[in-house]
């Protein structure tokens, strides 16, 4: 996760990843090493398949080169995932924006950042692990954005969208961090809105489909179509 210079912020970054490996290592056969801080303008970012960036309008503003440095590490392969935590706030495509909003559209303008749109029903992330229709986390009602297929609008007979060359941005508002944070003892630590135990458990799920999705890409999407490669094979 992207270290912001604000300790509560930062701090609840930790604990979310750390929420978050748990979840994995119990539900999945992945085993992720612990969480990490990155300091953008200096570490090597290369090394992690997605990065994880609350956007706080409170933090610096990041340098021309930091900002540089992470679009080049979106360039090669990496995923940064934007949480600007603030889905009861004004949304980012309205014309009056939160702060955060703001900060985050600023952060932009300066990323070669493809078209977006929020996560179709028929897109890999929606089934890399678990069937999920939504990507809630300690809010709910905001929309998953990632980047625009690039394929016909038709989706008749196409079950799932292909996930080969994975979205290199994310975009909530829902606080994915703030849902999966939890204490030494495995216990949240803080509330969801609206308070729904369910709602924890499906943001942890929306954690676990994001991760599967880095590390396996179009995976789903080619078994999918498996039944028709069969029926090709045998003619």
């Amino acid at each position: 996760y992207v270290q912001t210079g604000e300790r509560s912020v930062d701090s609840i970054s930790q604990a979310g990843l750390e929420g978050l490996t748990r979840f994995l290592i119990e539900k999945t056969a992945l085993e992720p090493g612990a969480p990490a801080s990155v300091d953008i303008s200096k570490d090597q970012l290369s090394f992690y398949p997605l990065i994880y960036w609350p956007i706080d309008p409170a933090a610096p503003m990041p340098s021309q080169a930091a900002i540089g440095r992470v679009d080049a590490y979106m360039q090669q392969g990496g995923t940064v995932l934007f949480d600007t935590r603030d889905q009861f706030a004004t949304g980012i495509g309205a014309d009056s924006a939160s702060p955060a909003t703001e900060r985050l559209r600023d952060i932009l303008g300066n990323l070669n950042v493809p078209p977006l749109e929020p996560v179709p029903s028929d897109h890999v992330l929606t089934k890399s692990f678990y069937i999920l229709p939504e990507f809630p986390g300690r809010f709910a009602g905001g929309p998953l954005w990632v980047a625009a297929s690039l394929e016909a609008t038709n989706t008749e007979n196409r079950p799932v969208r292909t996930g080969d060359g994975v979205s290199p941005i994310m975009i909530t508002a829902n606080d994915f961090a703030g849902a999966w944070a939890v204490d030494e003892n495995g216990d949240p630590l803080l509330p969801t809105v609206p308070s729904d135990p369910m709602q924890r458990v499906y943001a942890l799920r929306a954690g676990v489909n994001i991760m599967m999705y880095m590390l396996t890409g179009n995976y789903k999407s080619d078994q999918v179509h498996v039944p028709v490669l069969l029926e090709r094979l045998g003619q």
